[in-house]
């Protein structure tokens, strides 16, 4: 494994979706993380620390893609009802990543944009974390935005079919 640099992986992913549903509405299902449960092709349970979830609160999720199993301590760093959620990823101690949803009000629904930033660079413990990364998840650093962007359509997929559901819509 040589050394990575910027011009080798990505560092950002997001995708995007139309949903037929309010901000309200899907800023309630996206700002629970237990409901990613429902829809995420690697989040299997979520552990909330913190109620209500709100900024600074703090929840554990656990995580499987194939024969993988890891787990990872998140603390919500943004809560802006109907705007924003987003939430640190740290593991070992160390920060991994930055997940979030960015919610757009688009006629009668919403444009929701999954994002995900990898912190493993720019600090002294990036290689070990980059390191411990793949050995717990299996995956080589130069693949994971891409893994992670198939991941977000999945998401995202499942959220517009719940949330065009009546059924399936969260109260708010």
């Amino acid at each position: 494994m040589g050394a990575e640099t910027g011009a080798e992986r990505e560092w950002v992913a997001e995708e995007s979706v139309l949903i037929d549903a309010s901000p309200e509405t899907v800023f309630a299902a996206v700002s629970d993380p237990r409901q990613v449960v429902r829809w995420s092709p690697e989040v299997f349970r979520v552990w909330v620390r913190d109620e209500p979830i709100e900024e600074f609160s703090r929840f554990v999720g656990f995580n499987r893609r194939g024969p993988f199993v890891w787990f990872t301590n998140c603390e919500v760093t943004v809560h802006d009802p109907e705007r924003v959620f987003a939430f640190r990823v740290m593991s070992f101690g160390m920060e991994v990543a930055l997940w979030g949803y960015r919610l757009e009000p688009v006629g009668s629904g919403t444009r929701l944009t999954e994002y995900w930033q990898d912190l493993r660079r720019g600090s002294r413990t990036a290689p070990l974390v980059s390191l411990l990364g793949r050995v717990f998840t299996g995956t080589p650093p130069a693949r994971r935005a891409a893994l992670n962007r198939a991941g977000m359509r999945t998401t995202l997929t499942g959220i517009k079919a719940a949330l065009e559901t009546p059924a399936d819509r969260p109260s708010t």
